[in-house]
C-alpha cells in the first residue's frame, strides 16, 4: 500500500510538471518567441586565382632510333648490354668484315693501276704537244692522246670513289648507335645473318631524358591560354613558354616542372581540339613511354575570383544552380547564380555574389526563403576544410 501510495503521488506530481511547460512553450509561440532556426554562413571574398586545366596526355620518347644493318653479314658479336645506357657513336654490333676487307684492298689495286694508267697518257700527250710542232705526229694522233688521258683521269676519279665506298662497307660492319639513350632488347644474337637495309630493326634505343608528354586542349582553352601568356599573367619557362605540371596515375606530383613546346597548326574534325606538346625533365628515368599521366595546364588568371562550397549551391528543376543569402534583417535571400568551373570542392562563381555576401552553407533543410534566421559565422571553419580538398596545386592558386 505504501510503495502503491508514492507511485501515485509520482505521477501526479510528473503530470502537473508536464503541464506546465506545455502552457509555458504555448504561450511563448503565442506571444512570437520561438527563436529563429540557426544557419551556418561564410562571408564570399574575392581573391586572385589561376584557373587550371588537368588535361589527359601521355608520355612520348623525345628520340627515337631503331638501329638497322647498312650492309650483309653475320653477327660476329654484340657489344652492348641490353637495357642499359648508350652514347651516340657507341659500337653495338660488329660483323663479319672479311668480304668487305677484300672488296676494300680490291679497289685499292684498281684505283693504282688506273693512276699508272693515267700517267702513262699524261707523258704521252705531253711529248705529242712538243712533236706536233715539228711535224713528227699529227693532229689526230695529239688529239687520241688527249683523249686517252681525259679518260684516264675519269677512270682514276671512279677508281676513288669504288675504295671509298668499299671503305664506308666496312666502317658499316660495326653497328653504331646514332644517339644516346636507352637501349631495348635485341632481336638478334652472334651468328644471325642480317642484311642491308632490311624491315626488321636490330634494336631500339629511346631517348627518355627530356621526355615529351601529348596533350589535348580544345581550341577555345588554347585560345585563352596563349592570351594570358601574351599578357604576362602565367608563370613561364624559358622563352615564353607556359609551365606544366604533372600528376602521375598514383596521384603524386611530378618533381620537375615542364614547358609547354608547340600546339598543333590543325583542330581535330571530330571534337574541335587541339594536340599539344610539352617537354619535361626525366633525369631519374620515373617517367617512361606509353605511361598516362594528367597535366596541369594554367589557363587564366582572376585577379577577383569567387570560390565558394558546392555544398552551398544547389539546382533547381530547370538546371538553375542557386545559391542562399543571408539579407538584410537576417532572413533568407535566394540568388541566381553561374557556376563557371568546379575547383575540388569548391565552385568558381562568374555571377550571382559578391564580396560580404553571406552564404548559407549549413542548416539549409531548416530554413526557408524569406523566412528569419540566426546566423552563425563558419567562414574559418569552411576555409580550412576547402583548402584541403581544392585539388589545386600551391603554386596555382596566388593568394592576395
Amino acid at each position: 500500500m505504501r510503495h502503491s501510495t508514492q507511485s501515485l503521488l509520482l505521477m501526479l506530481i510528473a503530470s502537473v510538471l508536464l503541464t506546465a511547460c506545455g502552457q509555458q512553450q504555448d504561450a511563448a509561440q503565442a506571444a512570437g518567441q520561438q527563436p529563429a532556426p540557426k544557419a551556418g554562413f561564410i562571408t564570399v571574398q574575392e581573391k586572385p586565382f589561376t584557373l587550371v586545366n588537368e588535361l589527359p596526355g601521355r608520355t612520348t620518347p623525345y628520340q627515337v632510333a631503331e638501329v638497322r644493318p647498312q650492309v650483309t653479314g653475320i653477327i660476329e658479336q654484340r657489344l652492348f648490354e641490353e637495357g642499359e645506357t648508350v652514347e651516340a657513336g657507341q659500337a653495338l654490333y660488329k660483323i663479319d668484315d672479311k668480304l668487305y676487307q677484300a672488296s676494300l684492298a680490291s679497289a685499292k689495286a684498281d684505283l693504282a693501276n688506273a693512276k699508272a694508267s693515267l700517267e702513262s697518257a699524261q707523258l704521252t700527250a705531253n711529248r705529242y704537244e712538243k712533236l706536233i710542232k715539228t711535224g713528227a705526229v699529227s693532229q689526230q694522233e695529239l688529239d687520241e692522246a688527249r683523249a686517252t688521258l681525259n679518260a684516264g683521269k675519269a677512270q682514276v676519279a671512279a677508281n676513288e670513289a669504288a675504295v671509298q665506298t668499299a671503305g664506308i662497307n666496312l666502317d658499316y660492319t660495326t653497328i653504331e648507335a646514332p644517339i644516346s639513350g636507352r637501349i631495348g632488347r635485341s632481336s638478334v644474337t652472334a651468328g644471325a645473318l642480317v642484311t642491308a637495309n632490311q624491315t626488321t630493326s636490330l634494336v631500339t634505343i629511346r631517348q627518355l631524358d627530356p621526355i615529351y608528354v601529348d596533350l589535348t586542349q580544345s581550341y577555345d582553352e588554347l585560345q585563352t591560354l596563349r592570351s594570358a601568356m601574351a599578357n604576362g599573367k602565367l608563370e613561364t619557362v624559358g622563352e615564353d613558354r607556359a609551365a606544366v605540371k604533372l600528376a602521375q596515375q598514383n596521384g603524386t606530383v611530378y618533381p620537375h616542372k615542364g614547358a609547354l613546346q608547340f600546339s598543333e597548326y590543325a583542330v581535330d574534325e571530330a571534337t574541335g581540339s587541339v594536340t599539344l606538346r610539352a617537354l619535361f625533365p626525366n633525369p631519374d628515368g620515373a617517367l617512361l613511354p606509353g605511361m598516362f599521366v594528367r597535366a596541369r595546364l594554367p589557363q587564366a588568371e582572376r585577379e577577383n575570383a569567387i570560390l565558394v562550397p558546392q555544398k552551398g549551391v544547389s539546382r533547381e528543376p530547370n538546371g538553375q544552380a542557386t545559391a542562399l543569402v543571408i539579407g538584410e534583417n537576417d532572413t533568407v535571400e535566394k540568388r541566381n547564380v553561374t557556376t563557371e568551373k568546379a575547383v575540388g570542392s569548391q565552385w568558381l562563381i562568374s555571377d550571382g555574389l559578391r564580396a560580404g555576401d553571406r552564404l548559407i552553407v549549413d542548416g539549409l533543410q531548416k530554413i526557408g526563403v524569406g523566412g528569419p534566421v540566426t546566423p552563425v559565422d563558419v567562414t574559418g571553419e569552411q576555409g580550412s576544410a576547402a583548402s584541403g580538398k581544392a585539388g589545386i596545386p600551391a603554386a596555382d592558386t596566388k593568394q592576395g
